[in-house]
């Protein structure tokens, strides 16, 4: 089978087409025909060196299809179905065919598309997750940066729907305009000097971005038990905290990713379950920005080191 394989860290270049023997599903998993796979950013940090990785692999955490063989212990029901799932180790995804645990997959809901599917479920239940560990109240202000992003934009969707005045704030006017279309009450454009002032004071914020970006966000959460919540450095660094302003501001800061990621599965897979199906229900829907074919992954990893997507990117093998 055609896989993509990285044999060394360094640019878009070192993802290269290669043949691979077909996975062989051990116990309680199963193989997926890969329909979509999804390209995030963190398969950008990894590919270029930014985290420890085992050399050679095959990138993919995200992968969407049906299921084409059984190992021991699987539900026979499962052969045939509509699936997306994550795959072990947060690799294998792209490829023809991906080898998952059975769970780590969810039954596509009937009438949800494939690839709002694998846009939805991991980004979905990551932005469920976020929200709960901030303990998102009806009536809060949360600030979202990289509204207009993968996660970011399903972020502006959910806030809302709890009852969540938000502001989004993204870079330049086609990023501005997205997360105005994602439901965003306002946005900012952080490119832009003293955006953070013109937030207003934030009750909530969620940031995946770091560096400048990340600090210029932290001065606006409202002091007095405002909450900073940080998931991500897509700027290459995280956001640098001062404990003296931490402490004589009154805020918290959290670390939201690890509390979502440190939920029982069970917990989990119920805020995964939660966003498919508002998904299929119409309530929650994902701007797909960019598929391609499995030989332009260098091509798609060029615009997300670029910030030249707008939600979520897919490549179909």
């Amino acid at each position: 089978m055609r896989v993509i394989r990285v044999s060394e860290f360094g640019p878009p270049e070192v993802l290269r087409v290669a043949e691979a023997p077909e996975p062989q599903a051990a116990q309680g998993e199963v193989v997926v025909a890969v329909e979509a796979a999804g390209v995030i950013y963190g398969d950008v940090i990894v590919r270029s060196g930014g985290y420890p990785f085992p050399l050679p692999y095959v990138p993919g955490l995200e992968v969407g299809g049906r299921v084409v063989a059984l190992g021991p212990g699987a539900d026979e029901a499962l052969l045939g179905r509509l699936v997306v799932a994550t795959t072990p180790r947060s690799s294998g995804g792209y490829a023809e065919l991906a080898r998952v645990a059975v769970a780590d997959l969810h039954l596509v809901p009937d009438g949800l598309a494939l690839h709002q599917a694998v846009a939805v479920f991991q980004a979905g239940g990551l932005a469920a997750g976020l929200l709960s560990a901030m303990r998102v109240r009806p009536r809060d202000t949360v600030l979202v940066t990289a509204a207009a992003g993968r996660v970011g934009s399903l972020l502006v969707q959910l806030a809302k729907a709890a009852g969540a005045t938000v502001v989004g704030a993204a870079g330049g006017p086609a990023k501005t305009a997205a997360a105005t279309a994602f439901g965003a009450d306002a946005v900012v454009d952080y490119t832009e000097p003293g955006w953070a002032e013109r937030v207003g004071g934030a009750d909530v914020v969620l940031d995946a971005v770091g560096g400048d970006i990340g600090g210029q966000a932290l001065a606006a959460v409202r002091g007095g038990g405002g909450r900073f919540g940080f998931y991500g450095f897509t700027s290459g660094t995280w956001t640098h905290f001062d404990p003296v302003t931490v402490a004589s501001r009154g805020l918290t800061v959290v670390g939201a990713a690890g509390i979502a990621f440190a939920q029982p599965p069970a917990v989990q897979r119920a805020a995964t379950a939660s966003v498919l199906s508002a998904a299929a229900a119409g309530a929650l829907t994902a701007r797909i920005d960019t598929v391609r074919p499995l030989g332009e992954a260098p091509a798609l990893h060029e615009r997300l080191a670029a910030r030249a997507t707008i939600g979520a990117t897919l490549l179909t093998p």
